[in-house]
């Protein structure tokens, strides 16, 4: 009887620990998914805010050339508003853009009615490119458009005269709903939340939105004042002295523009599923301890309900996997035309050259440009120049086949082809291949010679790849080629150097 006793004990013991251990495990293992997911994140959120403002500085950058190179009088900024109004159409996260002169008064804007006779020499945007000579992008805290009435986050640029003085201010006004409408798409929970801030610690952005929140100064938070300074991009569990939510939050200090962005999901949301699960079991383990003396024969049917609980498990395991690995896949694509993106391809000519160089192995870059695309916009509008595009990234697409090639938007109407292992020839003929392929897709394009859509594109091959020689080389010579091929005519592939050319 003792023994029959002590058997029981140990068996009940025994499955206490093991549903112990396996809840803890559960828990653990929640959680490593929870902060893949919350990396994958904010890595989402840091490439949108790269490009909305990459994007917007771009068309600053043109401006101040524009501004302190060229004709800056008033019938000028008339002709040059009217660009800028047909340019601002393809950004939609633009609310409008401004030219200010060196005392802050209005001398462009893109108002249905353009206004004038307003001062914004108060604002902190216009101060702080007077007082500074830094010719760089400025982004800075969120304010209320005079124009619009609208919350904007600001992206400016310095005006300089010929002898360097202060001359005035071009500024971007970001919509901020761009970034909440992107930021909405994202299940975060109830308590989860996404923010982007200075790397001073000035909040910009923030989901769920509180106009209170915006301009705040965050600096004294622990993620800014004791995890930023260690490390630039990390997963850590916060509890908010906010709101006193623990959270699993991932943060990522961009490298091209001074700014933080933050993805959080709240640990009791992220647990909810695995709590509920836990109590189940313990419940289940409990029927087994009070009826284990005389319910034996009901042991099997528990054991085999526990094994579907794991099976149920290890599926939304196996779920939440395949979703951080479509995440993963989106922020290397490009939304428009579905071949990778410049962030894909940079990375890819990284690794293919550094693979070829230890090699001694060829490494070709064919660079595409669409012969004519603005003409082909300002004819059939920007969303035909959209669907051209997608077809001549199908059509490209379709032309390498081997495992290692890489085909990507390289930038507006411009593509790329990496062809690891190949020579100039090789490369030659698969960048005729894929000209002739657009050719034939005979996209109408009035403006173009031949009335359809064509392509021109440059060719070069490092063959073998020495270690004296820099990815930006090859980029650099096909460039020159596709610019060659340019000049010759267009609807053409030319190797670098003029040692070979193909006209179609």
């Amino acid at each position: 009887m003792l023994l029959a006793c002590s058997f029981i004990v140990l068996v009940c013991l025994s499955l206490v620990a093991v549903q112990v251990w396996q809840t803890m495990h559960s828990r653990a293992v929640q959680l490593r998914q929870a902060e893949r997911a919350s990396a994958n994140l904010a890595n989402a959120v840091a490439q949108h805010a790269y490009d909305t403002l990459k994007e917007a500085d771009t068309v600053l950058v043109g401006l101040v050339d524009r501004m302190e190179h060229g004709d800056a009088s008033d019938v000028e900024l008339a002709h040059l508003r009217d660009f800028l109004v047909l340019r601002t159409g393809e950004l939609p996260q633009l609310q409008d853009i401004f030219i200010f002169d060196a005392a802050g008064r209005w001398r462009l804007n893109l108002q249905p009615t353009p206004l004038a006779n307003q001062d914004s020499s108060a604002r902190e945007y216009f101060r702080y490119h007077r007082d500074h000579a830094d010719r760089g992008a400025h982004i800075g805290p969120p304010i209320r458009s005079k124009a619009s009435g609208k919350w904007v986050v600001t992206v400016s640029r310095r005006l300089n005269r010929a002898d360097g003085g202060f001359a005035g201010v071009v500024l971007a006004a970001i919509d901020m709903q761009y970034f909440l409408q992107f930021y909405q798409r994202f299940d975060i929970g109830r308590a989860g939340a996404i923010f982007v801030a200075s790397d001073t610690g000035v909040v910009l952005m923030r989901r769920p939105f509180e106009e209170m929140a915006l301009g705040r100064d965050i600096s004294k938070l622990p993620l800014f004042s004791h995890y930023l300074p260690k490390a630039a991009n990390d997963t850590i569990v916060l509890t908010s002295g906010q709101d006193g939510v623990t959270r699993i939050n991932s943060y990522r200090r961009m490298q091209q523009y001074p700014l933080v962005v933050s993805a959080a999901l709240a640990q009791d949301e992220v647990l909810a599923e695995w709590r509920a699960d836990a109590y189940l079991r313990g419940a289940v383990v409990g029927v087994l301890l009070l009826g284990l003396g005389w319910l034996g024969g009901r042991l099997l049917k528990q054991i085999r309900l526990r094994i579907e609980a794991e099976a149920e498990l290890l599926l939304a395991r196996h779920s939440l996997e395949k979703l951080n690995h479509t995440l993963e896949e989106m922020a290397m694509q490009d939304g428009l035309t579905g071949l990778a993106n410049r962030r894909r391809f940079d990375a890819a000519l990284s690794e293919e050259f550094s693979r070829a160089s230890r090699e001694g192995g060829a490494l070709a870059l064919v660079m595409i440009d669409v012969d004519h695309f603005k003409l082909y916009n300002d004819s059939y509008g920007h969303a035909a120049g959209d669907e051209c595009l997608r077809a001549i990234g199908r059509a490209v697409g379709k032309g390498p086949r081997r495992p290692g090639d890489v085909v990507a938007r390289y930038g507006g109407e411009e593509m790329v082809l990496l062809l690891p292992g190949t020579d100039m020839q090789g490369a030659l003929l698969v960048a005729e291949k894929v000209r002739g392929a657009v050719e034939g897709l005979r996209l109408s394009h009035a403006g173009n010679a031949g009335g359809v859509v064509t392509v021109s594109a440059g060719v070069e091959a490092f063959d073998p790849v020495t270690r004296d020689r820099c990815p930006l080389e090859l980029i650099e010579a096909a460039d020159r080629a596709m610019y060659r091929a340019k000049e010759e005519g267009r609807n053409r592939v030319c190797a670098c150097g003029g040692a070979v050319a193909r006209t179609g």
